[in-house]
């Protein structure tokens, strides 16, 4: 599949914490973790567990960028 957002992030899966309604996604990018915080539906349907591999997806109106 294809999408128009431009900052894809391949990693893995390192946990998946699930609640009532949401679930807390780990994603390692390259050493740097990645958080989402997505629908427990959604992570199920996904069927989302440490070690899968994924693509993170930031699709948004602002970034904000800090220097070291």
């Amino acid at each position: 599949m294809q999408l128009s957002a431009r900052n894809q992030l391949k990693g893995t899966v390192t946990n998946v914490t699930t609640a009532a309604v949401m679930a807390e996604v780990v994603v390692d990018i390259g050493g740097q973790e990645v958080v989402a915080a997505i629908t427990r539906g959604s992570a199920e349907t996904l069927e989302l567990t440490a070690g899968d591999d994924v693509t993170v997806v930031i699709k948004a109106t602002e970034v904000i960028l800090g220097k070291n």
